[in-house]
């Protein structure tokens, strides 16, 4: 495994080492001790969650204002943009996102932290989409940033799609409003 550099501090984005030939391909889609030597992450993964959507959904920008989370994302079938925005209030890069294309083709596996918000939009026909977390899902704790606020500005590939929300990111809290990370 490599890390590649992002330039947001805490973000990561790990591309495996994949073994293969005219039978496929294999490849550690995690090794706890790698990962910690990469990221000098040492938070426990607590749930594995897995979803399928289908071209043009749009989720997030998801966070937990209690119960944090941590996401080592992936994608398994198809191709996401897949999104973090820094919500850590002292960072120098509070406010800013970063987004990266995870594909069944690139498999590349990216490292959100807790303080992030997250999101993906799928460019393939559907996506299967796995993700570790280091703390439980918390429905109470559970916030979402505005996917389209003008003060993110999050250059979503949408190329003149109208993206297919759940009624929870249709009603997004804008940054200015929504409660951060101290």
């Amino acid at each position: 495994m490599q890390l590649v550099p992002l330039p947001i501090e805490g973000l990561a984005l790990i591309e495996p080492r994949v073994f293969g030939d005219d039978r496929g391909f294999f490849f550690e889609s995690f090794n706890e001790r790698q990962f910690r030597e990469l990221t000098g992450v040492t938070l426990p993964f607590v749930q594995d969650n897995h979803s399928r959507s289908a071209r043009g959904v749009l989720r997030g920008l998801h966070y937990q204002i209690q119960q944090a989370q941590g996401k080592l994302v992936r994608c398994v079938r198809g191709a996401v943009y897949d999104v973090a925005v820094d919500l850590r209030r002292g960072s120098p890069t509070f406010g800013r996102w970063h987004g990266v294309e995870l594909s069944e083709n690139n498999k590349r596996i990216f490292w959100v932290p807790p303080g992030f918000a997250h999101g993906f939009f799928v460019l393939s026909e559907s996506a299967d989409f796995l993700y570790k977390t280091t703390d439980y899902w918390a429905p109470a704790h559970e916030r979402c940033v505005a996917w389209n606020d003008p003060d993110l500005g999050v250059a979503w590939p949408l190329d003149g799609v109208e993206p297919i929300l759940s009624a929870k990111d249709r009603v997004g809290t804008p940054l200015t409003k929504a409660e951060v990370f101290a």
